[in-house]
């Protein structure tokens, strides 16, 4: 059975991300002594484990929960 591909890319913008958010973001998953180590493997798993696509929906319906509910 064939797996068709669905498009992630396109269409209007609905969340930005700024600079300075996109700069915190990095400083958290490369730097920061408590947090860095869990994301950078956390990553390298996702990166195994998933497609691409897999790893755009996962990104977008994080960012939209977070949003939806800070806590």
């Amino acid at each position: 059975m064939a797996v068709q591909s669905i498009e992630l890319l396109g269409g209007e913008s609905v969340y930005c991300i700024n600079q300075s958010q996109l700069q915190s973001a990095y400083e958290l998953a490369y730097n920061n002594a408590s947090s860095s180590e869990k994301i950078q493997e956390t990553l390298q798993e996702l990166e195994l484990k998933f497609t691409r696509n897999e790893r755009a929906s996962l990104a977008f319906v994080m960012i939209d929960r977070l949003l939806k509910n800070p806590e």
